[in-house]
């Protein structure tokens, strides 16, 4: 009856979001493209299908590795990602380009995920994280479609959630064919909302599994050397509320060190000129990266590009990983990381409270809860280049103590086909 209750409601409340779509489309044209691939109509791929979801930027990155994988393993069937945001596919496209097949996953409708799958007739849905859709899972199931949820992480607050719309979640999770969870804690939680038990396996966070091609190495090198010795740190996937606190901070940091420079880069393009303007409205020197402008004589470059955070990490002494100065839960400590660079963080980190743990118990990242704190931990590591080396070779050293995950992901996927 839940269900019937949530389709039915996705239903009525299909043409406003398709009004508010439409409506963002005017600053973001990208939207509006293939519009009807969220309606399920896209063009029929013949042949085995291989289908990824991944919601938004975040998780397509993280599934990079797993599709690399999986095309190296020469599986002779199409793999198809989907996003639901147009950052999300364009960051798919910039790294597999025709190698891989693309579209918008369709709205969670019953019509629209019957003409989606009809079109398409995938051999599994590799879902990425907790992009959980009752339609979507469920139809999967019921056309023998295996539905593999990978490096899934479920945290007390969404599993409490679940929990009181049991009637709804519990035939969704029981639909589920495989759960490769972050950690014991994310299982015993996907366990508890009604997924079977024996479809429950710790694989550990495939993000940990990072990798840094030799395109963006070689990028972030010629970038590093325009900006000869200056003390840069980064502030990536910053939201609302959040790029004031940095730029003060900036301020603070400029006393002690007058040639810093600090990288901003904003998590949703629609901020861009926001953030810009906030610079310059506290008299910062302003450089865009989307201009091309020059950033030798700057105090603040904005990241205002899309699919460049991995390469201007590789470009800074440290990192600041936002989304975690306000309650969003954080974003994902690992890509600096990988670079062997100093990590903070703000103390809203619940959606990879894993992977922030394990990074907490090795040094390898600090968490600041402001302005002040972000001011004297940056001061103290530009001031002190053996224990800002220091810093980063214990975070990368956790990267690295952590990998293979992706390996008994993929391992435990071919099984299963």
């Amino acid at each position: 009856m839940l269900q019937f209750i949530y389709s039915q409601l996705i239903r009525l409340a299909l043409p406003f979001i398709l009004i508010r779509l439409w409506w963002q489309g005017r600053k973001a044209p990208a939207l509006r493209q293939d519009w009807q691939h969220r309606l399920g109509i896209i063009p029929e791929i013949s042949g085995p299908v291989i289908w990824v979801h991944a919601v938004s930027v975040g998780e397509t990155i993280a599934a990079g590795p797993l599709v690399r994988r999986l095309l190296a393993r020469d599986l002779g069937a199409t793999i198809l990602m989907t996003a639901m945001t147009d950052t999300g596919l364009a960051q798919a496209r910039k790294m597999f380009g025709d190698r891989v097949t693309y579209a918008y996953a369709p709205y969670d409708t019953p019509g629209s995920i019957r003409r989606f799958l009809g079109r398409i007739n995938p051999r599994i849905l590799v879902i990425l994280e907790t992009e959980i859709w009752p339609n979507m899972i469920r139809q999967c199931r019921r056309r023998r479609v295996p539905v593999f949820l990978i490096n899934a992480r479920l945290s007390e607050r969404s599993a409490r959630g679940y929990e009181r719309v049991r009637g709804l979640a519990g035939p969704v999770m029981n639909s589920i064919s495989w759960v490769a969870a972050q950690a014991e804690r994310d299982a015993e939680r996907f366990r508890r909302i009604g997924v079977a038990a024996s479809h429950v396996e710790v694989t550990g966070s495939v993000k940990f599994d990072v990798d840094i091609p030799e395109d963006v190495q070689v990028a972030s090198d010629a970038f590093r050397q325009t900006l000869s010795a200056r003390p840069v740190w980064i502030a990536g996937s910053t939201h609302a509320g959040e790029d004031e606190q940095l730029l003060l901070a900036h301020q603070g940091i400029l006393e002690s060190h007058p040639r810093a420079l600090l990288i901003v880069v904003p998590r949703h393009p629609d901020r861009f000129d926001a953030v810009a303007a906030m610079a310059e409205d506290q008299g910062f020197v302003l450089a865009r990266r989307s201009l091309g402008q020059d950033p030798a004589a700057a105090q603040v470059y904005l990241g205002d590009t899309m699919g460049e955070l991995m390469m201007l990490y590789g470009v800074s002494d440290l990192a600041f990983v936002g989304g975690s100065l306000i309650e969003r839960g954080g974003h994902n400590p690992l890509e600096p990381a990988a670079w062997g660079i100093p990590v903070f963080s703000g103390p809203h980190i619940f959606n990879f409270e894993t992977i922030f743990e394990r990074l907490l118990a090795d040094g390898g990242v600090q968490l600041v809860r402001g302005k002040e704190d972000v001011v004297r931990e940056v001061s103290r590591l530009f001031a002190d280049p053996g224990e800002c080396k220091a810093y980063g070779e214990r975070a990368l050293a956790v990267v690295n103590k952590n990998r293979g995950a992706l390996d008994r992901v993929v391992d435990g996927i071919i099984e299963r086909l």
